[in-house]
Order: C-alpha cells, then structure tokens, then sequence
C-alpha cells in the first residue's frame, strides 16, 4: 500500500509537490532535490505533514 506525501522546499517552505510513498514501519521522512519555483533554484525538498 502506498501512503501520499507532500514535499515542501526547505529554503522558502514552498508546498510545491506531492509524490507517493511505500507504507512502512520505520516512517522516515523522504527528501528530494527539485526545482523551486519561488525560489527559481534547484533546492532540497522534505517531506512535511
């Protein structure tokens, strides 16, 4: 089963993107580097709740 998650930059606290994630035990907060189209950068992006 697969959980959804929203992904803020970590710069401007943007929610620019969502994006699904395998349902485990260990609920590790994920992080990609994605364009921010506030920020107009490549910027690292964390999963927020």
């Amino acid at each position: 089963m697969r959980k959804k998650a929203v992904l803020a930059c970590s710069i401007c606290k943007s929610r620019n993107y969502t994006t699904e994630k395998k349902k485990s035990d260990n609920e590790e907060r994920i992080g990609m580097k994605m364009f921010c189209k506030v920020c107009n950068e490549h910027t690292l992006h964390l999963e927020t709740k």
